[in-house]
């Protein structure tokens, strides 16, 4: 492989971070013997790339593998990719400085909507060829993979093969089909058939895209073209998650980068149920990591690495059964040592006056609860299953223990809202505030800091509100002054999302395969790092619809009714569609669904289909709002089969799962 570091070096000097670029960082690994390389490549800057902890995982799971190695590949800032091109240099890995297009794969994660212009960049910088269709026998296999795998049509004409779901055990299987089969002399199709085969791996290319008529009577966007191509793609699971360790090596870079500490994943999966999420859905079932492999994972890489923060990381790590324990035990061993713990995941019903104490620490910086809505109306409907009262008490807990400073999350444009929930979350901001102050000394009050972070509803596949369409940029920009205009304290500050930006994501969330032509318009006016606010081009995105003759408005936001077949139907996260489409009416009935792992089984489907079950360390006992009465069983709950006096729940989950 060519090493393309003589003629890199030179252009060091002027780019804006050099560290971005450099190898020989602490704990790369470099495999020169290996006679199978693949490149692992994240679509944006370094600094946010490499604190991405599946980028660690999947070079990690790759580089175990004999005879195979990972490298790193990040997509340079804007004036390096200008200046690469300028200088006819393409896009190269981190530990090598080889061509990426020099490697036998490529995989692209894809992380957020908004990186899919940077995609289409990220090949083109490589001198791979954009669409799969006119990849040659010698060109690297492309795939993808990440949160946005769950509706890959926009991006399916740019792929080989997509992973879906989790890729630890998965990744490593697909290579080893295309290392085997190109050293047998097998063509690229035949290869990419064999892959469909595999669980959980999607080739687009062997299937059509149907109309709209027929997809409604087919109950499927797809076709298959070619025989043994399955009509549905199960999401692969990693059951071997809870088992596993939670340190594994870890590069040190050079360059502080976002998240700039120890990240140990402690938990997986979330099973709180709320509607417009996503990652909850697609994530169960839920698996804990025990008490002694988060402790031994922490102390092991804090030692490893020397970083002086260690974050306890999962979709909602204060439900960790055994989350008291972690920090306790954590508190004891870095005691005097200057480490900090951070639990950045904190939900407002288990962050009491104990947690508080546990969290704190030396160093407290500030706190971030996420009530998303303002009026328990609206969180009901979005079944959130948080109170104000669980807020206040979480405030109580917090200031008390020594923090100052708060940020309030909520989204705008969720599906109900009305007028008075976005005056809600200016009264509930308030109040919140004196409960702030009342729990602080007087003469500490003046450090008092609050702000309010508002984003605009996004409407994602995979979730109840898969149906609900997103109100326009303008209805946001007015909701967004209604808010601003009814918080009447200075000392609460009002941040929003740029609507813009939210349109693209809703766009790219529920788009078929014709987004994928709206995206590489827009790339070619200019569009990329479309998540940094000061490269974002909405004429490149407006004038992309008028060329290819796409309704951006109408993908966004019209609402349909829940039997309709949505683009992304022939992918699944495990959960059944009948059971999104009976959260989505309970929320029109503003009626909650209660986390299983507390609890009864919701009927969701995930774990019959997926031949899975929740992994708990020991059983979860809910708190604040969602504790259960000293008389329920729900100790007894550890798992998401049906309790005995509910066998109806479990029967309607195995039923689910063949939906």
């Amino acid at each position: 492989m060519k090493d393309l570091w003589p003629q890199l070096e030179p252009l060091l000097v002027h780019a804006e971070r050099p560290a971005r670029y450099l190898n020989h960082e602490y704990g790369c690994v470099y495999k020169p013997e290996a006679d199978f390389r693949f490149c692992m490549v994240y679509p944006d800057t370094y600094e946010l790339g490499q604190a991405n902890q599946a980028l660690r995982i999947l070079v990690n799971a790759v580089n175990a593998q004999e005879g195979m190695a990972a490298e790193r590949a990040f997509l340079p800032a804007s004036d390096m990719c200008d200046t690469l091109r300028a200088e006819s240099l393409p896009l190269f890995s981190i530990e090598s400085c080889a061509p990426v297009a020099s490697f036998d794969a490529v995989g692209i994660t894809l992380p957020h909507e908004l990186a899919a212009t940077n995609v289409l960049e990220t090949l083109d910088l490589a001198g791979i060829a954009l669409h799969a269709a006119d990849r040659g026998e010698d060109d690297p296999f492309v795939m993808g993979g990440g949160p946005c795998a769950f509706n890959p049509e926009p991006y399916a004409p740019f792929f080989d093969f997509i992973s879906i779901g989790e890729g630890e055990e998965a990744l490593p299987e697909y290579l080893a089909i295309v290392r085997r089969m190109r050293s047998e002399g097998a063509s690229r199709a035949d290869i990419l058939r064999t892959l469909a085969q595999q669980p959980g791996c999607y080739v687009p290319s062997l299937y059509r895209w149907r109309d709209e008529a027929s997809a409604q009577e087919a109950g499927s966007w797809i076709e298959p073209m070619e025989p043994g191509a399955p009509e549905r793609i199960d999401k692969r699971l990693f059951e071997g998650f809870a088992e596993s360790p939670g340190w594994e090596p870890c590069i040190v870079p050079f360059t502080e980068v976002v998240h700039d500490r120890l990240n140990v994943e402690i938990l997986r999966g979330c099973a709180r149920g709320c509607r417009f999420c996503q990652a909850g859905m697609m994530y169960r079932p839920v698996r804990e990591r025990s008490a002694d492999n988060v402790v031994e994972s922490v102390v092991s890489g804090l030692a490893e690495t020397g970083y002086d923060e260690v974050s306890l990381t999962s979709l909602s790590s204060t439900d960790h059964s055994q989350i008291a324990d972690i920090l306790t035990r954590l508190n004891r061993a870095c005691d005097g040592k200057g480490v900090r713990i951070s639990v950045p995941s904190q939900r407002l019903d288990s962050f009491g006056v104990d947690m508080a104490e546990l969290v704190a620490g030396q160093k407290k910086g500030g706190l971030t609860f996420a009530p998303e809505a303002g009026t328990q109306r609206l969180r009901d409907v979005i079944n959130k299953n948080v109170t104000e009262d669980d807020l206040f008490g979480a405030l109580d807990a917090a200031f008390s223990a020594g923090w100052r400073r708060c940020k309030l999350y909520f989204m705008i444009g969720l599906p109900t809202e009305t007028d008075e929930d976005i005056k809600g979350i200016a009264s509930l901001a308030q109040r919140a505030y004196d409960r702030m102050k009342a729990a602080t000394p007087p003469e500490q009050r003046g450090s008092l800091r609050m702000s309010i972070s508002c984003a605009l509803f996004v409407p994602k596949a995979q979730t109840p509100f898969q149906w609900d369409g997103q109100i326009p940029p303008e209805e946001a920009l007015r909701r967004v002054n209604l808010l601003r205009n009814s918080v009447k304290y200075r000392a609460i500050d009002v941040h929003w999302h740029d609507p813009s930006t939210s349109f693209v994501e809703a766009v790219m969330s529920r788009a078929g395969r014709e987004g994928a032509a709206w995206v590489e318009a827009a790339w070619r006016r200019g569009a990329r790092f479309d998540a940094w606010t000061e490269h974002f081009n909405a004429q490149a995105w407006r004038d992309a619809a008028q060329e290819v003759g796409t309704d951006p408005e109408a993908i966004a936001q019209t609402a349909y009714p829940t039997d309709r077949v949505m683009p992304w139907s022939h992918i699944t996260t495990g959960v059944s569609t009948r059971f999104l489409a009976r959260e989505r009416k309970l929320a029109e009935q503003e009626r909650t669904t209660p986390d299983c792992t507390f609890g009864a089984c919701s009927a969701c489907g995930a774990c019959p289909s997926l031949g899975a079950d929740h992994e708990l360390a020991r059983p979860r006992v809910a708190s604040g709002s969602n504790a259960q009465p000293e008389s329920s069983d729900s100790d007894l709950r550890a798992h998401a089969a049906a309790p005995e006096d509910a066998p109806s729940a479990f029967d309607e989950c195995q039923e689910e799962a063949h939906v």
